[in-house]
């Protein structure tokens, strides 16, 4: 089993923003003991979903969680260069082909508590994989292992896959830059997750420019409050 590092600079970032995810993590234990797999998406690519599936995840770990953090952003791994591997591994795909068993895909990391599967290699067919009956079977067996589940989907503006795995999932998050989705593009967003049987948690409104309040309640995560407005050492330029 390969150790996966998270790299330095991704490091240092969550250092500076901790207290942010720290309050998103506690919010989402507040809606739920049963919510263990979470699914977090945007409507586009380069709106922060993937720093933040890591930064949640990590503040799990960090608060004594056994967490799982799954990329299963296929086409276009924003992860794989966040965590680096001290050797060969294999990824969600290898195992969804039926090339690999769970065990092999599953590696540790330098962050107690804190495991990933990496996506591996790009598929031809990502969404026909995240359809059958080894996804299921997989979510299935990990709950049973994990006390929380972070799992990184494509922006859902893109493609369906993101739908189809929070179908599997206990509930659903989306990440957005401010200002640069229209609402009801969001709205259309959250109606495919709501369709999917998943519980929708709310809108993470992430880059926000503390000058303007322009945004309004658009900014507030689910009911608990506005946590669109991190401070401005927490905004974040990946995806």
């Amino acid at each position: 089993m390969s150790q996966f590092e998270l790299v330095r600079a991704k490091a240092q970032m969550f250092n500076k923003t901790e207290e942010y995810y720290n309050s998103i993590r506690t919010n989402i234990q507040f809606s739920g003991r049963d919510l263990k797999v979470l699914t977090l998406t945007s409507f586009q690519p380069g709106e922060g979903k993937s720093t933040t599936s890591v930064n949640l995840a990590v503040s799990f770990a960090n608060a004594g969680f056994r967490t799982l953090l799954i990329d299963a952003d296929t086409r276009n791994s924003v992860l794989t260069g966040t965590f680096k591997a001290n050797g060969s591994y294999q990824g969600l795909t290898s195992f969804l082909s039926g090339n690999a068993e769970l065990s092999d895909v599953i590696g540790d990391t330098n962050i107690p508590n804190l495991m990933i599967i990496p996506a591996g290699q790009v598929p031809p067919n990502p969404t026909s994989l995240l359809q059958n009956q080894y996804f299921h079977q997989m979510i299935e067996t990990i709950r049973g292992l994990y006390d929380y589940i972070i799992i990184d989907t494509p922006p859902i503006g893109l493609v369906i896959d993101a739908a189809i795995i929070a179908h599997n999932a206990d509930a659903s998050i989306i990440v957005t830059e401010a200002g640069s989705i229209k609402r009801r593009f969001i709205q259309k967003a959250v109606e495919q997750l709501e369709q999917s049987g998943t519980q929708f948690l709310g809108v993470i409104l992430n880059k926000v420019d503390q000058t303007t309040d322009r945004y309004g309640s658009y900014g507030a995560y689910g009911d608990y409050g506005n946590y669109g407005k991190p401070n401005k050492k927490a905004k974040s330029k990946n995806n």
